[in-house]
């Protein structure tokens, strides 16, 4: 199944390199690379995420790459990720924020 960037979810992870290059480039591309690779994965496996528990919705869901929650949107023709986010963020407020 194809993946889908969308815009969202590519500011995200630009936001995630320009501020972990603040202190080291190299590490900042490895964090995007290991993120961009585990987002490939589910390509395979749509379903080997969880359901996101702020949705609750069977279709939207969750790897976790370290500290990161890829969320992602699984559509009949396609695979959507919808942001990459820090655990540690509230996904709903965060969501609010963009829509702002």
């Amino acid at each position: 199944m194809k993946v889908h960037w969308t815009d969202t979810a590519e500011g995200h992870l630009d936001a995630l390199y320009a501020y972990i290059a603040q202190d080291s480039s190299e590490y900042a591309k490895r964090t995007v690379d290991r993120l961009t690779r585990r987002s490939q994965q589910i390509a395979d496996f749509p379903f080997s995420g969880r359901r996101v528990p702020e949705y609750d919705i069977d279709q939207i869901c969750e790897v976790i790459e370290g500290p990161y929650r890829i969320i992602y949107h699984i559509k009949p023709d396609q695979i959507d990720v919808l942001a990459v986010i820090h655990g540690a963020m509230d996904v709903l407020r965060s969501s609010e924020e963009e829509d702002d």
